[in-house]
């Protein structure tokens, strides 16, 4: 679909709801609300929704990752997995 098509303005929503939810939620199909012949907002459907904020949150902890390793903020796998036995081991003493 052409996404012309998939352009609508913020009345047409109003008049239109009810089918432009059925036609998101069967078709996975996105639209782009306008007001006043600006781009305002974009409907999708929950499942593409939650699989926008996974990606974000995976791309964040990527950079936040890559960005500890360049400053040197980093432990090894093996430095890792001592500190947590020795806390675990603490945890289980007292």
């Amino acid at each position: 679909m052409k996404l012309s098509e998939s352009v609508k303005s913020i009345s047409y929503l109003k008049s239109n709801a009810a089918e432009i939810i059925n036609e998101i939620g069967e078709n996975k199909r996105s639209y782009v609300i306008t007001q006043n012949g600006d781009a305002k907002a974009v409907l999708l459907d929950i499942e593409s929704y939650e699989e926008i904020k996974d990606t974000l949150v995976l791309l964040k902890m990527l950079t936040q990752s890559s960005k500890s390793k360049h400053e040197g903020d980093y432990k090894s796998a093996t430095q890792a997995t001592k500190d947590l036995r020795n806390r675990i081991k603490k945890l289980n003493e007292a």
